[in-house]
């Protein structure tokens, strides 16, 4: 049988130069490159979920950790998250808008939506960053104990999270000795927390209003509350003085979800960082009429294709991490 296909002229299947789904070479290979990174942000979800599954019942409560917003001092769960996600959302409109707009030939349009994306990308990955800044720096403080559980404060009169420094008190001792000026703080200890441990159990001990509260999170989707006799008991478990999120302590509860939140949540930011930047390229062969000398602007679509598809893994990112 011959082996080729007849429309009017005489061609061959396999001789190349076939553009499946009437998609170029550079469109088919991001398609690629789509379907590749997919996969690899689903294992990393999947790997969360099955973690979080397992430790569930000590599992940070998002409303509880995601509370701050820029130049405000307050609790405002979740608001500043979800501006996040609308100005990346409203990116992925603009991206659009440009795409179509670069199938009109509109050079200046082009130019207008794509500098509206880059601006919101930007604002994304600065509020990520600073995001990142105030997990790490932490909100209350809490203790560990021997076991790696974290214990957190509450005011028994209003049931509100009650920092370290609303209870601490302060000893004179051998702190003094490692103040910066006396430069032995830099030379063979880690940073010192606000306040030791024995500063943070003898205060509360001097305080009756203050109570410990455990990860363990109750049916009701709270977090195990003590009375004073079992707080005082419990106490007694604590090791050391948590402050913030790292890799290795976290004071809002299981150190697995700082694990996941900074990696998941820093490739994510990596591949919006990448997509700016690859934007900012594209916006200024845009400017100098490359696009338009080609007679088509096929790399503001690929372009394109990236950017929705980094606005569709955050939408997974962030309903993993912030509403389930």
């Amino acid at each position: 049988m011959d082996s080729t296909v007849t429309t009017g002229t005489e061609t061959s299947v396999w001789g190349g130069g076939n553009q499946p789904l009437g998609a170029s070479y550079g469109k088919l290979m991001m398609w690629f490159f789509l379907v590749s990174d997919a996969l690899t942000f689903s294992g990393f979800l999947a790997a969360y979920g099955f973690s979080r599954f397992k430790f569930i019942e000590t599992w940070p409560i998002a409303d509880e950790v995601f509370t701050h917003v820029p130049f405000f001092h307050g609790n405002y769960p979740m608001i500043y998250v979800a501006f996040m996600t609308f100005i990346l959302i409203m990116s992925s409109v603009t991206m659009v808008l440009a795409v179509d707009a670069g199938h009109k030939m509109k050079q200046n349009a082009v130019i207008w939506y794509m500098f509206a994306t880059i601006i919101g990308g930007a604002i994304f990955v600065g509020s990520q960053a600073w995001e990142w800044g105030t997990f790490i720096k932490g909100d209350h403080g809490a203790l560990e104990t021997k076991g790696g559980r974290i214990l957190q404060f509450v005011k028994a009169d209003s049931g509100e999270r009650a920092s370290l420094s609303d209870f601490a008190v302060t000893i004179p001792g051998e702190r003094v000795i490692h103040e910066r000026k006396n430069g032995l703080w830099f030379f063979d200890e880690p940073t010192l927390t606000s306040f030791s441990l024995e500063e943070v159990v003898e205060g509360f001990k001097a305080n009756p209003n203050i109570l410990i509260r455990t990860e363990v999170i109750t049916e009701e989707g709270e977090k195990t509350l003590l009375d004073r006799q079992a707080s005082l008991k419990k106490l007694a478990d604590a090791t050391q003085v948590v402050e913030g999120a790292n890799l290795i302590h976290n004071e809002y509860g299981s150190r697995l979800f700082a694990d996941f939140f900074f990696f998941i949540t820093g490739f994510h930011g990596f591949h919006v960082f990448s997509g700016v930047v690859i934007n900012i390229i594209i916006f200024f062969n845009v400017i100098l009429g490359t696009y338009e000398r080609r007679g088509h602007y096929e790399m503001v679509e690929k372009i394109g294709l990236y950017w929705h598809f980094v606005d569709l893994v955050w939408v997974f990112v962030f309903t993993f991490f912030y509403l389930v």
